[in-house]
């Protein structure tokens, strides 16, 4: 790590993980958006209820003072990715998503799951 500049994250909103999985929130409530009304209560309410848990849980696990509390709600935000993940296909199955948004998100998802898995071997490691 010579050479390499490490500043002190002082709020979740900094870390990437979130910043990533902020990005995919906003871009599922855009997705969803257009989905049928009969899906308000169903579906489109579920997704939305998943991300949205996604960066709450790397939120509450940034204020964590232990690896073990942090790790906890990383493992948490990793199994509503999860669930996510499995929404969107059947969004896409049922077309309700686009092949070209269902791809966006599901590259999203990737990119969030990597960057929360990132997070908790660094916890593991500075300690």
């Amino acid at each position: 790590m010579e050479g390499l500049i490490q500043q002190k994250i002082r709020s979740f909103t900094g870390l990437l993980a979130w910043k990533a999985g902020h990005k995919l929130v906003i871009d599922t409530y855009k997705y969803t958006e257009k989905f049928p009304n009969k899906e308000i209560f169903g579906l489109t309410n579920q997704i939305r209820r998943c991300v949205v848990s996604i960066t709450s849980n790397i939120a509450e696990g940034f204020s964590r003072g232990s690896i073990k509390d942090k790790a906890n709600f990383y493992n948490i935000a990793l199994g509503s990715l999860t669930e996510l993940q499995n929404q969107i296909l059947i969004a896409k199955d049922v077309k309700y998503l686009a092949k070209e948004e269902f791809d966006i998100l599901a590259e999203q998802t990737v990119e969030v799951s990597k960057l929360i898995h990132g997070l908790k071997k660094f916890n593991y490691i500075k300690k």
